[in-house]
């Protein structure tokens, strides 16, 4: 099933956000080569493609898990909440409607 994860960001994340980034990255990129992985993003925290010293407010990710618990366990595993760059983290389980 789907799931999607949603990160919101502490107050100025941006340093943190950036140092863990990589990490982040990679464990998308695993998703991703096993064909997991629908999407993945950020919220910028200004209406703005690149927000620069703005950063972000939090990101979005959805992917393939087996149960909402295994979601639940890989979001908290996460680098960025290791990193202190997300506040929390929500999972919901998610349809995907469109584009079919």
């Amino acid at each position: 099933m789907l799931y999607a994860i949603i990160g919101q960001d502490v107050a100025d994340s941006l340093v943190k956000r950036l140092a863990a980034r990589p990490a982040h990255v990679a464990r998308l990129q695993a998703l991703q080569d096993k064909g997991r992985l629908i999407l993945a993003g950020p919220f910028p925290a200004v209406d703005a493609a690149d927000p620069a010293a703005a950063g972000f407010s939090g990101s979005l990710i959805v992917a393939q898990f087996s149960t909402l618990a295994e979601a639940e366990i890989w979001a908290q595993a996460d680098p960025y909440m290791a990193a202190g760059v997300y506040a929390q983290v929500m999972v919901k389980p998610f349809k995907k409607t469109f584009p079919a």
